[in-house]
């Protein structure tokens, strides 16, 4: 198994890669289930990438239907809008949002993405272009994507 990949188990029917999710935890009837710990040993709000779809075996599960798959899961990098000033290829950051509530403006998912959370430590892996749309606080921004450290 490659580095920084987390063996996880995740409905059959989603069991793709390059299937990407975010982990929002555990159900109540989990409580019950013999393999909870394979299937909670993620971080809840963090975006994971399928890189690998162990064999064809599924095992039975309370909550998915068609049962669950082994996988071998990654946090993928993230796509987010930053303040240009501070936007350099491997540079370590610890990501703040902006400060900012307007959730009608284009830009507010990729300055908010989802994932990835105040205080995060991050290195900015590609600096890829300047924000397409105006932000509405009059910041200039650019698209970079970084992948968070500590995993």
């Amino acid at each position: 198994m490659e580095e920084g990949r987390i063996v996880t188990l995740i409905g059959a029917k989603w069991a793709n890669e390059g299937e990407e999710f975010i982990f929002l935890g555990a159900s109540k009837k989990c409580d019950e289930c013999r393999l909870k710990n394979t299937c909670m040993n993620l971080e809840v709000d963090r975006m994971y990438r399928i890189e690998k779809v162990r064999n064809e075996i599924k095992h039975d599960c309370y909550i998915h239907e068609e049962g669950v798959s082994v996988v071998e899961v990654i946090e993928p990098p993230i796509t987010v809008a930053m303040e240009a000033k501070y936007a350099f290829k491997n540079s370590k950051i610890i990501f703040e949002p902006p400060d900012c509530e307007e959730t009608d403006c284009e830009l507010f998912d990729s300055c908010h993405p989802l994932g990835l959370m105040e205080g995060d430590r991050c290195t900015i892996l590609e600096v890829t272009d300047n924000a397409t749309s105006e932000c509405k606080k009059g910041q200039a921004l650019k698209i970079v994507e970084i992948s968070r450290e500590g995993k």
